[in-house]
């Protein structure tokens, strides 16, 4: 069996807003597990993984926790956390949830069009994204394409709805990742969230609609090994 201290977590960027340790700690964690990094035949202790972070175990084994809550780990007595292997059929049916909830908001943010600044800030985190793809720095990757997603969706002005797209991607294992990047497809992935937000800035609610859905798509597709 692996050690934990075996699986490097690589750190965020500056890309995202301030957040405390406890938070950041979270975030690192959920990116590791979602891109493969931390794997479901390991069992990490607190101790190991707040090693890497250089912090006591107190906060990571919290943050650990809250991660077992959203259902992406199971505590092992006495030992540490084991990372939960979701079925194939439950990530096909995370991504039909997601596709039902972004295409259609995706578009309702289109048709009433997004304001310079929130497009401006937009725009930043699609950089970001772009540029952890070319560095395959695959933790900061999804924690940038998360925080655009979301912060996208809640112009529609529904919080729940947020919140509930957030756990979809929580629990979905994006293991494709570091295969995609490797044959060069990452980046042109990435560059989607450019497009999207060119498209909505141009009034192409419908393009926008259907680029947004090959986006998910990709999860299952050209992600998915």
């Amino acid at each position: 069996m692996m050690s934990a201290t075996d699986t490097p977590v690589s750190t965020l960027t500056s890309f995202l807003p301030r957040k405390s340790m406890r938070d950041e700690i979270i975030e690192k964690l959920r990116g590791a597990i979602i891109t493969g990094e931390l794997r479901p035949d390991v069992v990490y202790s607190a101790p190991g993984l707040a090693e890497q972070f250089g912090v006591s175990a107190t906060p990571v084994r919290e943050a650990m926790i809250d991660l077992a809550k959203e259902g992406l780990v199971e505590t092992v007595r006495n030992k540490g956390f084991r990372i939960r292997e979701p079925s194939e059929q439950e990530l096909d049916n995370l991504v039909e949830v997601r596709l039902l909830i972004e295409v259609p908001t995706v578009r309702k943010v289109a048709d009433a069009g997004i304001d310079p600044q929130q497009l401006a800030e937009l725009r930043t985190l699609a950089l970001g994204i772009e540029k952890a793809a070319t560095e395959h720095d695959f933790i900061t990757y999804i924690s940038i394409d998360t925080e655009f997603h979301c912060r996208l969706l809640s112009l529609a002005g529904n919080n729940e709805l947020v919140e509930t797209v957030r756990s979809l991607r929580s629990r979905s294992r994006l293991y494709g990742v570091r295969p995609l990047a490797e044959r060069g497809e990452l980046i042109h992935s990435a560059h989607e969230h450019v497009e999207i937000l060119n498209l909505i800035e141009q009034g192409a609610a419908e393009s926008a609609e259907q680029l947004i859905r090959r986006h998910i798509g990709h999860v299952r597709g050209i992600w998915a090994e």
